[in-house]
Protein backbone atom coordinates (compact mmCIF):
# COMPACT_ATOMS: atom_id res chain seq x y z
CA UNK A 1 0.00 0.00 0.00
CA UNK A 2 1.19 3.29 -0.93
CA UNK A 3 0.60 6.11 1.64
CA UNK A 4 0.54 10.28 0.38
CA UNK A 5 2.87 12.21 1.23
CA UNK A 6 0.25 14.33 3.03
CA UNK A 7 -1.43 11.77 5.20
CA UNK A 8 2.18 10.79 6.37
CA UNK A 9 2.49 14.33 7.19
CA UNK A 10 -0.44 13.97 8.95
CA UNK A 11 0.75 11.16 10.58
CA UNK A 12 3.89 12.75 12.13
CA UNK A 13 1.55 15.85 13.24
CA UNK A 14 -0.73 13.92 15.05
CA UNK A 15 2.05 11.56 16.84
CA UNK A 16 3.72 14.95 17.83
CA UNK A 17 0.76 16.16 19.25
CA UNK A 18 -0.04 13.21 21.35
CA UNK A 19 3.55 13.26 22.79
CA UNK A 20 3.36 16.56 23.71
CA UNK A 21 0.05 16.27 25.57
CA UNK A 22 1.44 12.86 27.39
CA UNK A 23 4.56 14.97 28.16
CA UNK A 24 2.27 17.53 30.25
CA UNK A 25 0.75 14.22 32.23
CA UNK A 26 2.56 12.82 35.26
CA UNK A 27 1.37 9.30 36.20
CA UNK A 28 3.18 9.22 40.05
CA UNK A 29 1.76 6.99 43.19
CA UNK A 30 2.79 5.33 46.60
CA UNK A 31 2.78 2.01 48.18
CA UNK A 32 2.90 2.12 51.87
CA UNK A 33 2.57 -1.06 53.63
CA UNK A 34 3.57 -2.01 57.41
CA UNK A 35 3.32 -5.27 59.34
CA UNK A 36 2.21 -4.68 62.67
CA UNK A 37 2.03 -5.96 66.04
CA UNK A 38 -0.98 -4.20 67.72
CA UNK A 39 -2.34 -4.67 70.83
CA UNK A 40 -4.92 -2.56 73.79
CA UNK A 41 -5.06 -2.83 77.33
CA UNK A 42 -8.81 -2.97 77.18
CA UNK A 43 -10.94 -3.43 73.80
CA UNK A 44 -14.57 -2.49 73.85
CA UNK A 45 -15.06 -5.50 75.77
CA UNK A 46 -12.41 -4.26 78.24
CA UNK A 47 -9.69 -7.29 77.51
CA UNK A 48 -6.57 -7.14 76.53
CA UNK A 49 -6.29 -7.87 72.49
CA UNK A 50 -3.74 -8.32 70.06
CA UNK A 51 -3.41 -8.75 66.76
CA UNK A 52 -0.66 -9.12 63.56
CA UNK A 53 -1.66 -7.24 60.85
CA UNK A 54 -0.56 -6.42 57.33
CA UNK A 55 -2.15 -2.67 56.61
CA UNK A 56 -2.42 -0.27 54.16
CA UNK A 57 -0.77 3.64 55.00
CA UNK A 58 -2.78 5.48 52.41
CA UNK A 59 -0.67 4.10 49.11
CA UNK A 60 -2.11 6.05 46.21
CA UNK A 61 -1.85 6.27 42.38
CA UNK A 62 -2.12 9.44 40.62
CA UNK A 63 -2.41 11.58 37.24
CA UNK A 64 -1.77 15.34 37.32
CA UNK A 65 -0.95 17.72 34.45
CA UNK A 66 -1.38 21.40 33.35
CA UNK A 67 -1.74 22.97 29.80
CA UNK A 68 -0.38 26.62 28.91
CA UNK A 69 -2.87 28.91 28.51
CA UNK A 70 -0.38 31.77 27.93
CA UNK A 71 0.12 34.85 30.01
CA UNK A 72 1.83 32.92 32.41
CA UNK A 73 -1.45 31.27 33.15
CA UNK A 74 -1.97 27.58 33.13
CA UNK A 75 -5.33 24.82 33.44
CA UNK A 76 -4.19 22.10 36.54
CA UNK A 77 -5.74 19.35 37.10
CA UNK A 78 -4.99 16.25 39.38
CA UNK A 79 -7.38 12.91 39.61
CA UNK A 80 -6.07 10.87 43.15
CA UNK A 81 -7.22 7.68 43.63
CA UNK A 82 -6.73 5.43 46.77
CA UNK A 83 -5.14 2.38 46.78
CA UNK A 84 -4.97 -1.31 49.09
CA UNK A 85 -1.81 -3.91 48.62
CA UNK A 86 -3.03 -5.40 51.47
CA UNK A 87 -6.47 -6.30 50.04
CA UNK A 88 -6.31 -4.95 46.31
CA UNK A 89 -9.33 -2.47 47.10
CA UNK A 90 -9.17 0.96 45.71
CA UNK A 91 -11.06 4.21 44.51
CA UNK A 92 -9.95 6.26 41.19
CA UNK A 93 -10.20 9.64 42.17
CA UNK A 94 -10.79 8.84 46.67
CA UNK A 95 -7.99 11.35 47.34
CA UNK A 96 -6.35 14.93 46.24
CA UNK A 97 -8.56 15.38 42.99
CA UNK A 98 -9.04 18.74 41.27
CA UNK A 99 -9.33 21.15 38.44
CA UNK A 100 -8.42 24.74 38.08
CA UNK A 101 -6.41 27.61 37.28
CA UNK A 102 -2.83 29.36 38.61
CA UNK A 103 -1.14 32.08 37.59
CA UNK A 104 0.11 35.65 38.54
CA UNK A 105 -2.72 35.52 40.92
CA UNK A 106 -2.49 32.61 42.36
CA UNK A 107 -4.37 28.79 42.30
CA UNK A 108 -7.71 28.61 42.30
CA UNK A 109 -9.16 24.93 42.00
CA UNK A 110 -12.35 22.66 42.50
CA UNK A 111 -12.71 19.44 43.79
CA UNK A 112 -12.06 16.93 46.59
CA UNK A 113 -8.68 18.10 48.82
CA UNK A 114 -7.35 18.51 52.11
CA UNK A 115 -8.11 21.31 53.65
CA UNK A 116 -5.66 24.35 54.47
CA UNK A 117 -5.73 23.85 57.99
CA UNK A 118 -5.20 20.75 57.49
CA UNK A 119 -2.35 20.86 54.65
CA UNK A 120 -0.40 23.48 56.55
CA UNK A 121 0.83 21.78 59.24
CA UNK A 122 0.64 17.65 58.22
CA UNK A 123 4.17 17.67 56.75
CA UNK A 124 5.56 18.66 60.08
CA UNK A 125 4.75 15.03 61.67
CA UNK A 126 7.09 12.38 59.83
CA UNK A 127 5.00 9.56 60.59
CA UNK A 128 2.01 11.34 58.30
CA UNK A 129 -0.65 9.12 57.32
CA UNK A 130 0.60 5.66 59.18
CA UNK A 131 -1.11 4.31 61.95
CA UNK A 132 1.71 6.38 64.62
CA UNK A 133 -0.01 9.21 62.85
CA UNK A 134 -0.63 12.26 64.56
CA UNK A 135 -4.14 12.89 64.10
CA UNK A 136 -4.90 10.78 67.53
CA UNK A 137 -4.56 13.81 68.69
CA UNK A 138 -3.99 16.69 66.14
CA UNK A 139 -7.13 17.40 64.89
CA UNK A 140 -9.32 14.66 66.98
CA UNK A 141 -9.22 11.83 64.57
CA UNK A 142 -8.42 11.42 60.80
CA UNK A 143 -11.17 12.24 58.00
CA UNK A 144 -9.48 10.85 54.57
CA UNK A 145 -12.67 11.75 52.54
CA UNK A 146 -15.65 13.85 53.87
CA UNK A 147 -18.52 15.93 53.43
CA UNK A 148 -20.44 18.36 55.84
CA UNK A 149 -22.64 15.55 57.43
CA UNK A 150 -20.48 12.34 57.03
CA UNK A 151 -17.69 13.33 59.74
CA UNK A 152 -18.39 16.55 62.38
CA UNK A 153 -15.83 15.93 64.37
CA UNK A 154 -12.26 15.64 62.98
CA UNK A 155 -10.61 19.21 62.01
CA UNK A 156 -8.13 16.77 59.55
CA UNK A 157 -9.72 16.24 56.61
CA UNK A 158 -10.11 16.20 52.68
CA UNK A 159 -13.23 18.26 51.90
CA UNK A 160 -15.46 16.80 49.13
CA UNK A 161 -17.84 19.83 47.19
CA UNK A 162 -14.42 22.35 48.30
CA UNK A 163 -12.90 25.19 46.66
CA UNK A 164 -9.74 25.97 47.17
CA UNK A 165 -7.32 29.72 46.96
CA UNK A 166 -3.75 29.53 47.84
CA UNK A 167 -2.14 33.05 46.97
CA UNK A 168 0.90 33.72 45.60
CA UNK A 169 4.47 33.75 47.76
CA UNK A 170 5.72 37.02 48.88
CA UNK A 171 8.62 37.22 50.69
CA UNK A 172 7.74 33.73 51.91
CA UNK A 173 4.46 34.77 53.11
CA UNK A 174 1.07 32.90 51.73
CA UNK A 175 -1.83 32.32 52.50
CA UNK A 176 -4.67 29.59 51.61
CA UNK A 177 -8.27 29.14 51.94
CA UNK A 178 -10.89 26.67 51.46
CA UNK A 179 -14.96 26.85 51.56
CA UNK A 180 -16.67 23.36 52.10
CA UNK A 181 -20.08 24.25 50.00
CA UNK A 182 -22.98 23.73 51.79
CA UNK A 183 -24.79 20.81 50.16
CA UNK A 184 -26.46 18.62 52.77
CA UNK A 185 -29.69 19.67 53.84
CA UNK A 186 -30.57 17.87 57.19
CA UNK A 187 -34.09 17.47 58.76
CA UNK A 188 -33.04 19.83 61.88
CA UNK A 189 -32.75 22.22 59.00
CA UNK A 190 -29.22 23.27 59.29
CA UNK A 191 -26.84 24.26 56.70
CA UNK A 192 -23.66 22.83 57.56
CA UNK A 193 -20.23 24.16 55.94
CA UNK A 194 -16.55 24.47 56.21
CA UNK A 195 -14.54 27.56 55.89
CA UNK A 196 -10.73 27.27 56.53
CA UNK A 197 -7.30 29.36 56.70
CA UNK A 198 -4.14 29.42 56.66
CA UNK A 199 -1.18 31.94 56.42
CA UNK A 200 2.13 29.90 55.63
CA UNK A 201 5.63 31.62 56.24
CA UNK A 202 8.32 29.49 54.70
CA UNK A 203 12.17 31.81 54.29
CA UNK A 204 15.64 29.73 54.83
CA UNK A 205 15.23 26.85 57.77
CA UNK A 206 12.03 28.85 59.26
CA UNK A 207 8.17 27.48 58.56
CA UNK A 208 5.16 28.78 60.43
CA UNK A 209 1.98 28.31 60.53
CA UNK A 210 -0.88 30.16 61.77
CA UNK A 211 -4.54 28.49 60.97
CA UNK A 212 -7.96 28.35 61.45
CA UNK A 213 -11.45 26.06 60.75
CA UNK A 214 -14.74 26.67 61.23
CA UNK A 215 -17.83 24.27 61.06
CA UNK A 216 -20.77 25.62 61.10
CA UNK A 217 -23.81 24.00 61.80
CA UNK A 218 -22.14 20.35 62.30
CA UNK A 219 -23.64 19.80 65.62
CA UNK A 220 -26.75 21.04 64.85
CA UNK A 221 -28.43 24.30 63.72
CA UNK A 222 -26.74 27.48 64.75
CA UNK A 223 -23.94 25.64 66.10
CA UNK A 224 -19.81 26.46 65.43
CA UNK A 225 -17.05 24.33 66.02
CA UNK A 226 -14.09 25.88 65.83
CA UNK A 227 -9.93 24.76 65.89
CA UNK A 228 -6.66 27.35 65.50
CA UNK A 229 -3.80 25.83 65.38
CA UNK A 230 -0.15 27.56 65.94
CA UNK A 231 3.32 25.58 64.41
CA UNK A 232 6.94 26.42 63.96
CA UNK A 233 9.61 24.76 62.39
CA UNK A 234 13.40 24.96 62.10
CA UNK A 235 15.35 23.17 59.55
CA UNK A 236 19.32 23.06 60.39
CA UNK A 237 21.87 20.78 58.47
CA UNK A 238 20.12 17.11 58.52
CA UNK A 239 17.98 17.90 61.58
CA UNK A 240 14.60 19.62 61.83
CA UNK A 241 12.18 20.37 65.13
CA UNK A 242 9.07 21.19 64.93
CA UNK A 243 6.00 22.13 67.72
CA UNK A 244 2.46 22.62 66.93
CA UNK A 245 -0.01 23.66 69.34
CA UNK A 246 -4.03 23.47 68.93
CA UNK A 247 -7.13 24.35 70.14
CA UNK A 248 -10.51 22.59 69.50
CA UNK A 249 -14.10 23.92 70.54
CA UNK A 250 -17.22 22.41 69.85
CA UNK A 251 -20.65 23.63 70.45
CA UNK A 252 -23.42 20.69 71.48
CA UNK A 253 -26.97 20.78 71.70
CA UNK A 254 -25.79 20.45 75.49
CA UNK A 255 -22.75 22.70 75.70
CA UNK A 256 -19.35 23.20 74.57
CA UNK A 257 -16.72 20.66 74.52
CA UNK A 258 -12.79 21.97 74.18
CA UNK A 259 -9.33 20.78 74.73
CA UNK A 260 -6.07 21.89 73.79
CA UNK A 261 -2.99 19.47 72.69
CA UNK A 262 0.25 20.03 71.16
CA UNK A 263 2.94 18.19 69.16
CA UNK A 264 7.01 18.23 69.03
CA UNK A 265 8.66 16.26 66.05
CA UNK A 266 12.62 15.61 65.32
CA UNK A 267 13.56 14.14 62.42
CA UNK A 268 17.54 13.61 61.61
CA UNK A 269 19.31 12.26 58.28
CA UNK A 270 22.70 10.38 58.29
CA UNK A 271 23.30 9.48 54.80
CA UNK A 272 20.70 6.89 54.03
CA UNK A 273 19.71 6.44 57.33
CA UNK A 274 16.89 8.57 59.16
CA UNK A 275 15.73 9.11 62.72
CA UNK A 276 12.15 9.66 63.56
CA UNK A 277 10.47 11.35 66.96
CA UNK A 278 7.15 12.21 67.49
CA UNK A 279 5.07 13.10 70.72
CA UNK A 280 1.62 14.41 70.95
CA UNK A 281 -0.13 15.34 74.73
CA UNK A 282 -4.19 16.18 74.78
CA UNK A 283 -4.71 17.65 78.14
CA UNK A 284 -8.26 17.01 79.48
CA UNK A 285 -11.48 17.99 77.43
CA UNK A 286 -13.57 20.83 79.20
CA UNK A 287 -16.56 23.14 78.72
CA UNK A 288 -19.86 23.52 79.48
CA UNK A 289 -21.65 19.85 78.33
CA UNK A 290 -21.99 16.95 81.04
CA UNK A 291 -19.58 15.24 81.80
CA UNK A 292 -18.97 11.98 79.56
CA UNK A 293 -19.87 14.22 75.98
CA UNK A 294 -18.53 12.59 73.77
CA UNK A 295 -17.04 14.21 70.11
CA UNK A 296 -14.74 12.40 68.29
CA UNK A 297 -11.81 10.85 70.80
CA UNK A 298 -12.51 13.99 72.93
CA UNK A 299 -14.37 13.45 76.08
CA UNK A 300 -15.45 15.63 78.31
CA UNK A 301 -14.56 15.24 82.52
CA UNK A 302 -11.09 14.70 84.53
CA UNK A 303 -8.67 12.14 83.42
CA UNK A 304 -10.00 12.43 79.72
CA UNK A 305 -6.33 13.11 78.79
CA UNK A 306 -3.64 11.12 76.29
CA UNK A 307 -0.17 11.43 74.92
CA UNK A 308 1.00 9.55 71.69
CA UNK A 309 4.27 8.92 71.46
CA UNK A 310 6.51 7.33 68.19
CA UNK A 311 10.33 6.14 67.61
CA UNK A 312 11.47 5.49 64.22
CA UNK A 313 13.99 4.62 61.95
CA UNK A 314 14.23 4.99 58.42
CA UNK A 315 16.75 3.35 55.60
CA UNK A 316 16.73 4.47 51.98
CA UNK A 317 17.57 2.47 49.10
CA UNK A 318 16.96 5.32 47.31
CA UNK A 319 15.14 8.95 47.07
CA UNK A 320 11.76 6.52 46.19
CA UNK A 321 12.59 3.47 48.38
CA UNK A 322 12.73 2.91 51.60
CA UNK A 323 12.36 0.04 54.46
CA UNK A 324 10.96 1.49 57.81
CA UNK A 325 10.31 0.74 61.68
CA UNK A 326 8.45 2.05 64.01
CA UNK A 327 7.06 1.56 67.71
CA UNK A 328 4.08 3.80 68.86
CA UNK A 329 2.75 3.87 72.40
CA UNK A 330 -0.96 5.58 72.89
CA UNK A 331 -1.43 6.13 76.96
CA UNK A 332 -4.65 6.90 77.59
CA UNK A 333 -5.21 8.50 81.14
CA UNK A 334 -8.39 6.21 83.09
CA UNK A 335 -11.17 8.12 81.40
CA UNK A 336 -9.80 9.31 77.74
CA UNK A 337 -10.81 7.28 74.61
CA UNK A 338 -8.05 8.41 71.80
CA UNK A 339 -7.33 5.58 69.60
CA UNK A 340 -5.07 5.43 66.12
CA UNK A 341 -6.75 7.22 63.93
CA UNK A 342 -5.55 5.54 60.83
CA UNK A 343 -5.67 1.57 61.56
CA UNK A 344 -7.34 1.81 65.09
CA UNK A 345 -7.59 -1.06 67.28
CA UNK A 346 -10.56 -0.42 69.45
CA UNK A 347 -9.99 1.46 72.78
CA UNK A 348 -11.77 1.61 76.20
CA UNK A 349 -11.81 4.19 78.32
CA UNK A 350 -8.39 4.43 80.10
CA UNK A 351 -6.86 1.82 77.53
CA UNK A 352 -3.34 1.45 76.08
CA UNK A 353 -2.36 1.20 72.62
CA UNK A 354 0.78 -0.56 71.44
CA UNK A 355 1.84 -0.83 67.78
CA UNK A 356 5.59 -2.19 66.63
CA UNK A 357 5.94 -1.70 62.91
CA UNK A 358 8.12 -2.67 59.72
CA UNK A 359 7.08 -1.76 56.27
CA UNK A 360 8.15 -0.27 52.91
CA UNK A 361 7.63 2.75 51.16
CA UNK A 362 7.89 3.07 47.37
CA UNK A 363 7.06 6.23 45.58
CA UNK A 364 6.86 6.40 41.27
Amino acid sequence: MKYHPFYAASLALCASHALAQSESVQIYGRLNVGLEQVSTSADAKGNDASTTRLSNNRSVLGFRGSEDLGGGSKAIFQVEGTLSPDTGAGSPAQRDTRVGLEGPAGTLFLGHWTTSYNNASSGLDPFYPTTAGYMSIMGNGSASTADNVSDTSSFDRRQQNSVHYWSPVWHGLSLRATQGLNEEHPASGARPSLTSLAALYEQGPWYLVAASERHHDYQGLHLDDRGDKLALAYQFSDTRLALIGERLRYEMPAGTLQRSAWYISATHQIGRHGLRFGLAHAGNSSGSAPDGSRIGFLRKGADTGATHATLGYDYNFSHRTSLFAYYSHLHNEKNAVVDFAINSVTVSPGATAKALVLGMRHNF
